[in-house]
């Protein structure tokens, strides 16, 4: 997608419950990092999609949203779904996973960063410090047969399903990955989460991991078992660099990983293709707090500056990079002063509150 003069077209989707919420003041957000700091314009389309549009349209993701969405040079979503909205076959609603499909979206981008001033579950001080990244491969996997599943005398099967052509561009993505934190000052290790002592299709993923892992030499490869994965990451996460594991248990992961930030509310993510991403935060839509102030606004704000970062690397603009790093900075400082504590941490400071003090940081 060619982009002129350094201007960028968004397409947003609000979403549903408190994704809506959210998405306005991130849009003022990143007008107000843009200002700052120059060199780049943002341009947005809302469109719409969602559980709630398909609860008055009987579609989730229309058409002419997909259509737009593919012409725009980034895409922008709130969080999607109601618990009440459902398709016949008693499925979620949920566009995103349309996207992700659609545009062969194949790298979840799930960062686990915490920020100082916060609280965390864990009492190890090196928990204070957490910083790695799980990448999910997202468009096969057990999530490959979402739709598809056979009812046969009695029994549900769905099946799960490795390719090498993606597993190769996922481990690539991945070492590349880490080869760039490696120049950062990260540990540049990459680990391969599977179930390859039981299933040979993810004996097939290791034996992959392990052929691409010899283009990359500087960067280490490691492989673990997803079980003592789970175990990792609640007794010694810190050492973790860069983590690659199938869909279904990057799902359940990086929610882990989430509670290790503080909450969903503190968990950006990035869907990232050949040439397309969606940006979104990881919580739900949380209808039970809708109206009331209370959301927590941080993943969709980080979720943008992982937008503003992605559209500077694709596109060779370090203003964009740069105001990424204007946003997040903002953020961590919002919270590092401890005047503003989110309700989901014990705090009573909502949507209005925090994102006041991340305003003030910006400056």
């Amino acid at each position: 997608m060619a982009v002129q003069d350094n201007a960028f077209h968004i397409a947003v989707m609000p979403g549903d419950g408190i994704g809506r919420e959210v998405m306005d003041p991130c849009l003022d957000l990143l007008d107000q990092v843009q200002r700052k700091v120059g060199g780049f314009a943002l341009k947005y389309e809302t469109l719409e999609a969602g559980a709630d549009h398909y609860r008055q349209t009987g579609t989730a993701l229309p058409e002419e949203t997909l259509r737009r969405a593919a012409e725009a040079d980034a895409i922008l979503l709130g969080a999607m779904g109601l618990p009440d909205v459902r398709y016949p076959d008693g499925r979620e609603v949920g566009p995103q996973l349309d996207l992700r499909e659609e545009f062969q979206l194949f790298a979840g981008i799930r960062p686990v960063r915490t920020f100082p001033g916060l609280p965390v579950p864990l009492s190890d001080p090196r928990a204070l410090a957490l910083d790695f990244v799980l990448i999910r491969e997202s468009t096969e996997g057990l999530f490959s047969s979402r739709g598809q599943t056979e009812f046969v005398d009695g029994t549900a099967r769905d099946f799960l399903q490795i390719t090498r052509s993606a597993s190769e561009r996922l481990f690539d993505f991945s070492f590349d990955l880490a080869q760039r934190r490696r120049q950062n000052g990260y540990a540049g290790k990459v680990t391969c989460v599977d179930k390859s002592n039981v299933l040979g299709s993810f004996a097939f993923f290791r034996e992959i991991f392990l052929e691409r892992a010899g283009g990359f030499p500087e960067v280490d490869a490691d492989v673990c078992y997803i079980d003592a994965m789970a175990l990792g990451l609640i007794r010694n996460p810190w050492v973790n660099d860069v983590v690659v594991t199938e869909n279904m248990f990057g799902d359940i992961l990086s929610d882990a990983g989430a509670a290790l930030m503080g909450g969903m509310g503190f968990a950006p993510s990035a869907d990232i293709g050949a040439d397309r991403a969606v940006f979104q935060p990881c919580h739900g839509t949380a209808p039970d707090i809708v109206g009331t102030g209370k959301a927590n606004p941080t993943a969709m704000y980080l979720s943008a500056a992982m937008m503003l970062d992605w559209l500077g690397q694709q596109n060779d603009v370090n203003a964009c990079c740069d105001a990424a790093a204007v946003l997040e900075g903002a953020i961590e400082r919002a919270f590092a002063t401890m005047t503003v504590k989110p309700f989901e941490t014990g705090g009573g400071d909502g949507l209005a509150e925090i994102t006041r003090k991340v305003v003030d940081e910006i400056g």
